[in-house]
């Protein structure tokens, strides 16, 4: 009951918040990430941040800033990062979190869309031969605490009528260190840091990722309740992402179609007019910043998760709907 109270206080004292202000005043961006899943997001032994989550933060800077380096990257572990959000330490949430409606609704979080359709899976030591979750009866699972792979695993070892003994930690560099050192026989979390983590291995071929996909995990940047515009101009964002894929609009040719569009489809997408700008409180053409700094969908998942970025994930579910996958961007006009 406190912390209902709580939370309700909080999310009264932030309902007169304008985050598109508050940001364009302090001259950078504050993105929430993990900082240890390459792939989305991933800060090397020199600093320097990559995936997917880290050019979606950037891609907002570019929108909100005419810059997309002007962001403050803030790595959160899993059960600090609603509360970091809530509590307006980030403006935005991009750090591989689970939509569900506990979150989008109880939470004071506020879900824009999907940036990643993930979902659950486990690794296992190539070396036993295990070559489904259906021979895990009885196993020792290492699981992050504070996500929604816990109750997933849970369903998923009760519906089949099997053991499970979780052995939760607070990270996955935790997870994974207990994982390798025989402490678990399988690892569970999203099948996306399954790949990132095997990519990093001395010997990534010894580890084998299941099949098996237990859970839906449509992992999407979130951002504050009660601030309607910032809302918008965040969903938008990734909805611009999007269409500019279906478009064919690029890093290599946006610059081609602000000087030539014609069509009202491709103009409204780029807002040459300044049509939404004006509603939003920032210079015009904020999605021709937003293509021109981190190009369309399509590049952020080849570089970050596609072949040349050495995880060679498939798009899957995250092809465009057009290619038989999820991805899908309402129309701009």
């Amino acid at each position: 009951m406190l912390g209902a109270l709580l939370l309700l206080l909080g999310a009264v004292g932030i309902a007169g918040a304008d985050t598109i202000q508050d940001v364009r005043e302090r001259g950078t961006l504050k993105c929430g990430v993990n900082g240890e899943v390459p792939g989305l997001s991933y800060r090397d032994e020199d600093g320097r941040w990559s995936g997917l989550d880290v050019d979606f933060c950037r891609a907002v800077a570019a929108a909100v800033l005419d810059d997309p380096d002007a962001v403050e990257l803030v790595a959160l572990t899993p059960e600090e990062r609603l509360g970091a959000l809530r509590g307006g330490a980030v403006d935005v949430l991009a750090r591989n979190t689970t939509w569900t409606g506990q979150r989008d609704i109880a939470e004071g979080a506020s879900f824009v869309g999907v940036l990643y359709y993930d979902g659950q899976g486990f690794m296992v030591p190539r070396k036993t031969d295990t070559l489904s979750t259906l021979a895990l009866n009885g196993a020792k699972v290492c699981a992050i605490s504070g996500t929604t792979s816990i109750d997933n695993a849970k369903r998923y070892f009760t519906r089949h009528r099997m053991a499970l003994e979780l052995i939760l930690h607070p990270d996955l560099a935790a997870a994974a260190e207990a994982y390798l050192a025989g402490k678990c026989d399988a690892l569970t979390t999203d099948r996306s840091q399954l790949h990132a983590l095997r990519s990093t291995l001395e010997q990534p071929a010894a580890q084998r990722i299941l099949p098996e996909v237990i859970s839906k995990e449509p992992l999407g940047p979130a951002v504050r309740d009660g601030d309607a515009r910032w809302f918008d101009l965040v969903r938008w964002t990734l909805f611009t992402l999007i269409e500019a894929e279906e478009l064919g609009i690029e890093t290599g040719n946006v610059a081609a179609a602000k000087n030539r569009a014609e069509s009202d489809r491709v103009r409204a997408l780029l807002d040459l007019e300044g049509t939404t700008a004006s509603v939003l409180g920032i210079e015009p053409a904020w999605g021709y910043r937003v293509i021109r700094a981190v190009g369309n969908y399509g590049e952020l998942f080849e570089r970050n998760l596609g072949p040349a970025s050495g995880l060679d994930i498939k798009r899957g579910l995250n092809a465009l709907w057009s290619a038989g996958g999820l991805m899908y961007a309402p129309p701009a006009r």
